[in-house]
């Protein structure tokens, strides 16, 4: 039998849509097994600051649609220390607080496990993120709607590139993976895509797009994600410039437009199951695990292997940006 009465709810790192059907999930879930729920403000820096609301049904009412976080989000450096995860533990302690739901990517569960670890405190996490780079899980909350929000800007960009007959370099977010660019560059019909994964081949990009030319094609869209190894969009740019030809190239990065917005349908319904599976969890006595999706199907990966596995690209998804092009 559980000893679980209170749990406390809070979302970390960057924000990603779908947090909120995540947070309301999470505590209609607790309400429904007569639960008390506490929100934390600002991740684990209001942890630490002891920023605790008390969530109602009414708290998270009318808020499904809401991109961004309803309980804030910020990166903690105090947290990183033993001491201010000590004051952490207290602060939960003091608010009667039996078990923690994180929402975020693999920093919150790098501190999620060291404090697990410290404290023996159960936590579960939640995959919020829209880089989809969490092992464990086939999607992330939140990258579906990333996906969606870099098409509807790529097909806006074309339009233009084939006015003026331009090559437009699009970066957008993927410091350390290029799941973003992959997926979205198929879907947009990008003529060309380079994540962090695979060194960038200049010489044979140049190559493509002197072809392109050569075939009539006097507009192209090549999607790049931010970390990719050339230095992001303006760097093959000015790559591409020292290597001649008659290219007009401009270059967006479309930032943080990539977080924001209304969540789709998709990371709605995905937020929504992880969240009521994470409370199941907790009052199944699980600690220290990832609640993420397989085969559409609830799964518990622990923490050590959501942080220590790399979830990689398709590779073979690189080959069909190709086929399609060619």
């Amino acid at each position: 039998m559980t000893k679980i009465k209170k749990i406390a709810v809070l979302t970390s790192g960057g924000d990603s849509p779908g947090m909120n059907a995540a947070i309301r999930a999470v505590v209609r879930k607790a309400l429904q097994e007569n639960l008390k729920v506490m929100g934390i403000l600002r991740g684990y820096e209001g942890l630490i600051n002891n920023d605790f609301i008390p969530m109602s049904s009414k708290t998270v009412g009318n808020i499904i649609q809401r991109g961004g976080t309803i309980l804030k989000t910020a990166r903690s450096e105090k947290f990183r220390t033993e001491e201010g995860r000590r004051i952490a533990y207290e602060n939960l302690l003091k608010n009667k607080c039996d078990a923690l739901i994180v929402i975020g990517g693999d920093g919150t569960f790098k501190g999620a496990r060291i404090f697990i670890e410290e404290h023996n405190f159960p936590i579960v996490g939640l995959p919020g993120t829209i880089d989809n780079d969490l092992y464990g899980t086939d999607m992330t909350i939140g990258f579906d709607t990333a996906l969606n929000t870099v098409i509807e800007a790529v097909d806006k960009i074309r339009d233009t590139a084939a006015s003026h007959e331009r090559i437009f370099f699009v970066e957008v977010m993927g410091r350390d993976a290029g799941f973003i660019a992959l997926r979205s560059g198929i879907a947009c019909g990008a003529e060309a895509v380079l994540v962090p994964e695979v060194e960038t081949d200049l010489k044979d990009l140049h190559n493509r797009l002197t072809n392109y030319m050569a075939k009539k094609k006097t507009s192209s869209i090549i999607l790049v994600a931010e970390g990719d190894d050339a230095g992001g969009a303006f760097g093959i740019k000015k790559e591409m410039e020292k290597f001649g030809g008659e290219f007009d190239m401009k270059v967006t990065v479309l930032g943080h437009i990539q977080r924001g917005g209304s969540p789709t349908a998709y990371d709605r319904y995905l937020a929504s199951r992880l969240g009521v599976a994470a409370v199941e969890a907790l009052l199944d006595d699980q600690r220290s695990i990832m609640v993420g999706m397989i085969n559409r199907t609830i799964a518990h990966v622990p923490f050590n292997q959501t942080i220590k596995h790399h979830k990689d690209i398709d590779r073979k998804m690189l080959n069909i940006v190709d086929i399609l092009n060619s």
